[in-house]
């Protein structure tokens, strides 16, 4: 559920079943010491574990160490519940900020949009072809125009209309909507509202937005015309975490992409909408993944 900080007790509640065999990823991060990688080791062997996949990052200049460790149950026996509990003690003794999930297990997420439908029609594509590791258990709108889209996708759509006066109202069904659905991760997909500080505090870490790379320099209405009388050379897309600075969580995902003198407003747009998609599914990707660690305003990716 989202709203809590994800702690072993809270994560061994998601249940096994949306994942396969006997792969797991466990994520932590934990102040960098003498003897982590080999405590690590030593447990996964103890347990009868196959390292398919290892990825570490020491940021010296901070202390912090980071792991992602893709591993299988040579015996097939093994289970998520039985491997958080066993692993506990170590990880209290290191004092990780950790998680351990099933490989391949499907995150339910929540895609909230407005008008503008790429990023949505890419993100619903990629989750049917199984491209993405993720369930979208539905679409949350504050306009009504993409329920057919969602609707040919066979997923839920609900359409919760926002102004000033209703935004409190409109972001209390949302959670309702992420408790109903069992929501682990909201995705804003072009959604042209701004979240209250509560609400993005209570999505901490659980939340991911996307939106173009021309600002500070470009705000408000059509930024790609101001681009292109300016006469840009780039073109690029941002994904991050949402927080209570507009636009300013730590960056998970960028998309640069080359323009000349020759591209129209309107050819800036469409590149513009590419370089978007690719951003946040790249950022959404990564999140289900585990590849992913907060390291205060930036984010450390385990690739």
């Amino acid at each position: 559920m989202i709203g809590t900080k994800p702690t072993p007790a809270s994560i061994a509640q998601v249940p096994d079943s949306r994942g396969s065999g006997g792969e797991f990823v466990l994520t932590f991060r934990c102040t960098d010491s003498l003897g982590i990688v080999q405590a690590v080791s030593e447990f996964l062997l103890r347990h009868e574990c196959y390292i398919v996949d290892i990825k570490q990052f020491g940021d010296r200049s901070e202390g912090h160490f980071f792991m992602r460790v893709h591993f299988t149950s040579t015996a097939g026996t093994a289970t998520s519940e039985q491997l958080r509990q066993d692993f506990t003690p170590l990880a209290e003794e290191w004092r990780m900020d950790w998680r351990l999930e099933r490989h391949g297990r499907k995150q339910r997420i929540l895609v909230m949009v407005s008008k503008y439908e790429h990023c949505l029609n890419d993100l619903l594509v990629r989750a049917r072809s199984g491209e993405l590791p993720v369930e979208i258990a539905a679409v949350v709108s504050n306009h009504g125009d993409l329920e057919g889209l969602a609707a040919w996708h066979g997923i839920p759509f609900q359409h919760i209309p926002v102004s000033p006066e209703t935004k409190p109202e409109a972001e209390a069904r949302l959670l309702e909507l992420v408790d109903a659905y069992d929501v682990e991760l909201v995705v804003l997909a072009r959604y042209m509202q701004v979240l209250s500080d509560s609400l993005t505090a209570r999505l901490a870490g659980k939340a991911i937005n996307i939106h173009h790379s021309f600002l500070p320099s470009f705000k408000g209405a059509k930024p790609y015309h101001q681009a292109y009388e300016r006469g840009v050379k780039t073109v690029g897309a941002t994904a991050h975490y949402v927080n209570s600075e507009l636009d300013e969580g730590p960056i998970i995902a960028q998309q640069v992409i080359e323009v000349d003198h020759t591209y129209t407003p309107s050819d800036l747009v469409t590149v513009g909408k590419d370089a978007e998609c690719k951003a946040l599914t790249n950022a959404v990707r990564w999140h289900a993944e585990g590849r992913i660690i907060l390291s205060g305003n930036r984010t450390v990716i385990l690739r």
